[in-house]
């Protein structure tokens, strides 16, 4: 017999909708906070009452998804989350600044008063000085950082749903966050944010390209995992000889970073050697022991796989700019392949 599902109404969505937020958050090690964080949802669906997205859901569901990536994605707290749920409540109501402060607090009205004035067009020309400029002003002209991260929750959430937006929007949209929020988010130490910026606009300014490498990594999938499974298989068998927790993993480069490494080797698809990457992430025996466990991987897998001279690179003596940590080695393969490995403990992966 089959089961008939009732479509919910656009109140049940919401409220569905706020309780899987609620949800993360409670899963968070965060204070349990959850009353301001009702009462921010509830007068924020008040104020945005009965205006459409473009898509046609109701308004609403764009600041409580925005809540929801700030919780859950990025890791933030209480104060947070109210702001992303009211961040579009002074630009798109009568409520003003002094009304959040009054209501929520000064802390909660500075962030989306800073929300506020980021909002709107970013640039008309796109120029790399004026990305520039504005990635400065970004990150100069507030005093929170929490601004920043809850504005790079809203451009996200605004590219995962910019498909009900007209071609030229979209195009003018995915642009500015190539040339800025994605660099940003980078920057914030935010890896993997940046890459769905990156693969979002690049869908929407190069779809053809974008479709073509999308279907090469899918057909060339069943070959990558099974070279994965046999590269990997004695460098199991060495770790479990050193008596470390861990876990491997692969990792697939994406759309976009395939499409740009192609473009400035001005190489096809098939000979680009680092598509896969190997990445092993452990516990060490200590917190002192850390970064020699990283080097006993090393030396240990270098035993197994010839290492290329030049590309051993220690992102843990000299972490990136954005806090990046880890060791990475290029190992040969039994086929000849030059592969990436990415050696990082727990710590250094959070």
């Amino acid at each position: 017999m089959k089961t008939s599902y009732r479509k919910l109404s656009d109140n049940d969505l919401i409220h569905q909708t706020f309780q899987e937020l609620l949800d993360d958050y409670l899963a968070t090690k965060h204070r349990k906070r959850v009353e301001i964080i009702t009462k921010a949802f509830e007068f924020a669906n008040q104020a945005h009452k009965g205006v459409k997205r473009r898509s046609g859901e109701p308004y609403i569901m764009h600041p409580l998804a925005v809540a929801k990536i700030v919780c859950k994605e990025i890791g933030l707290g209480s104060t947070s989350i109210c702001a992303a749920l009211l961040h579009d409540v002074v630009e798109d109501t009568d409520y003003t600044v002094e009304d959040i402060e009054n209501i929520f607090g000064p802390k909660i009205a500075q962030i989306v008063d800073g929300l506020t004035k980021l909002s709107g067009g970013i640039f008309g020309d796109r120029t790399s000085a004026q990305a520039e400029n504005f990635k400065k002003l970004l990150l100069t002209m507030s005093d929170d950082i929490r601004v920043i991260l809850i504005k790079m929750a809203d451009r996200l959430h605004n590219m995962r749903t910019l498909g009900s937006l007209q071609p030229s929007k979209q195009f003018k949209i995915a642009g500015e966050t190539l040339y800025i929020y994605a660099p940003l988010a980078h920057r914030l130490g935010l890896s993997k944010i940046k890459n769905e910026l990156e693969n979002l606009s690049f869908k929407f300014e190069h779809p053809e390209e974008c479709k073509v490498i999308e279907e090469k990594l899918r057909d060339t999938a069943p070959e990558r995992d099974e070279f994965f499974k046999n590269f990997t298989a004695p460098i199991r068998t060495q770790l479990n000889k050193m008596g470390l927790k861990y876990r491997i993993s692969a990792r697939v480069k994406s759309a976009y970073s395939i499409w740009s490494k192609m473009q400035a080797k001005e190489v096809p698809f098939e000979e680009l050697y680092d598509i896969l990457a190997v990445r092993i992430i452990f516990e060490p025996h200590s917190e002192e022991e850390e970064l020699n466990n990283c080097f006993d991987i090393y030396v240990s897998i270098s035993q197994i796989y010839k290492p290329h001279p030049d590309r051993l690179r220690d992102w843990i003596s000299h972490p990136k700019t954005n806090g990046y940590q880890a060791l990475h080695v290029t190992l040969m393969g039994n086929n000849g392949q030059w592969i990436e490995v990415q050696i990082r403990s727990e710590r250094m992966n959070q």
